[in-house]
Order: C-alpha cells, then structure tokens, then sequence
C-alpha cells in the first residue's frame, strides 16, 4: 500500500511463506503463512485449537524460536525489521503480547511493579517509568490500584493489568492470544472496550487471536481464519456475519447475530442480512418479519 506521496507504506506485520516447527516435533505448527497487516489495523485470527494462532502470535515477538526453540523457515517483519535479527527485549518495544491466562503473565508484589518492570530491565529513567505507569494504569482503566496485588484482582482487572504492563514498553502493536478466555461477560467487555480505545484514541496496530467470534466480528477491522497451520480464508467482518458457514468451516462458532442473519435471509426472498450490532438486528427483524412491507411474519 502506498500513501499519498506514493511512499510506499511500511507494514506492522509482514509475513512470507512462514513456517515453524517446535524442537522436538515432527509436525509444522505453521505451514506457509503469508500475510500483511497495516499500521493501525484491528486484525483478528480465528480458529479452533491447535489451528496455529498461537504460535503465529509468538512467532511477532521473537518468544518463537528465541525462547521457544524450533525450526522457522520463511520471512517475519514487524515494522520492517526482521524479527530474527532482534531480541525479545528490543522486540518488545516493538510488539507488546498478552496471553490467555494473566496469571502466568504477573509475578510482582503490586501492580505498580508489575507494570514498572519492564522499561526499569530496559534502565528507562525513573521519572520516565513513573510516567509510563501512570499513562498505561490510566488507560486501561486502573489507576488508583498502584499498590495492590494483581492476585487481589479479578480476572479482567489481571487481563487489563497485564495489557498496561505490555503497554509500558510503549510498542506499536499489540497481540493478544485468545485474551478473553477465562473472563465473564462484564470483564471481557471491560478488555475489548480497551482493545477499542488504544486502536481509536493512539492508532495502535490490534493482532487479537481468538476462537470465539463474538467479540472479534464487532471490533476488527479484517478477519483472518486459521486452519492446520494455514490462514484459509479472509475477509471483513460483514462478510462472515452473511456467511456464517465459513467460520463453521474452521470450527468456530458463529455469532448469534451471523445467526440471526442467516435465519432471515433463508426466509425472506433476496435477503442479504448481515448483521454486526443489535440495533442492526432489531431494525431489520421489525422491518422484515412485522411490517406489512415484509409480508408478516418470518
């Protein structure tokens, strides 16, 4: 892609032909992975378990194969850098990740530390780290609980922590796996509340991988769907809320809205429905299934 000037755009993401194997395994986790995504894009990967979405999200801040040993063939960039050629550290600069389970993400005594720790292993000055904790304890709506355990906390304040903590480093993308997995319904409207404001408010590049599609068919810009090591199908969010056998295909659930639509537009003649949000549902329910215009009810 290229901007006005016809400078041509450098990526966040860039992978080419990718694929990695883990020590000790004979099979490829990745199988020839190739895919760009922009700066400022809300991309999410779909898939079921063991589809690759995770080491594909280890593989963008070097854990995969500089911690976690394997075989990688192909091409990883993020912002134009070989991911190869730099640590973990400068990596995390970079690219911030958060995992499924917070608890195995935090260690420190008090959240305060839990989010200093990073920029302090960097020997970022101290005035600057009390500035970074504050901005990113702030922005994830946690600010005044400085001096309290992380283990004190529910689940989605230990996820919001853990994002704050990934955010101090101050990266340019954030990668999240399957980051709403143990939440309930309020605290994973908490996260991708604050998933939607750094990506609105700070432009910053959003990589959600996930298996449940709820959440990630209402906030992405771009979904990409996982199956056996391989990205098979793309698209917008619109189109798999039409199409809702295209996540079945990969084994993800649809969502209830994709649902909605689809029971429609196998009732009315030429429908088209693919709803995204509930008021788009109840426009379209009232007007098509109890309006005289809709030929009654569906």
């Amino acid at each position: 892609m290229s901007d006005r000037s016809g400078k041509v755009q450098m990526k966040a993401l860039s992978m080419r032909d990718v694929r990695f194997k883990y020590a000790r395994s004979e099979e490829w986790a990745l199988d020839g992975v190739t895919l760009d995504i922009e700066k400022g894009e809300f991309v999410s990967i779909l898939g079921s378990n063991s589809s690759g979405k995770s080491t594909l999200c280890m593989l963008t801040n070097g854990l995969a194969p500089h911690a976690l040993q394997g075989t990688l063939e192909g091409s990883v960039e993020v912002f134009g850098r070989q991911t190869l050629g730099l640590s973990v550290a400068e990596l995390a600069t970079k690219v911030g990740i958060v995992f499924q389970e917070p608890d195995s993400q935090l260690f420190c005594m008090s959240v305060e530390e839990e989010v200093a720790f990073g920029p302090e292993n960097l020997a970022v000055p101290r005035e600057e780290i009390r500035a970074r904790v504050d901005w990113a304890l702030a922005l994830v709506g946690m600010r005044g609980y400085n001096d309290r355990s992380p283990f004190s906390l529910s689940g989605g304040q230990k996820q919001r922590v853990a994002i704050a903590a990934a955010l101090s480093m101050r990266p340019e993308m954030l990668v999240l796996d399957e980051p709403a997995y143990a939440l309930d319904p309020l605290g994973r409207m908490e996260l991708y509340s604050v998933l939607r404001d750094l990506r609105q408010d700070y432009g910053m590049t959003i990589v959600l991988a996930e298996r449940d599609s709820e959440e990630a068919v209402a906030f992405s810009d771009r979904i990409l769907l996982m199956k056996h090591g391989r990205i098979v199908d793309s698209g917008m969010p619109r189109d798999f809320a039409q199409e809702p056998d295209r996540l079945r295909a990969v084994g993800v659930v649809p969502t209830q809205l994709s649902e909605i639509s689809e029971m429609l537009n196998s009732r009315i003649k030429n429908g088209k429905f693919a709803f995204l949000r509930v008021e788009e549902a109840a426009k379209g329910i009232i007007e098509n299934c109890f309006s005289k215009k809709g030929g009654g009810r569906a």
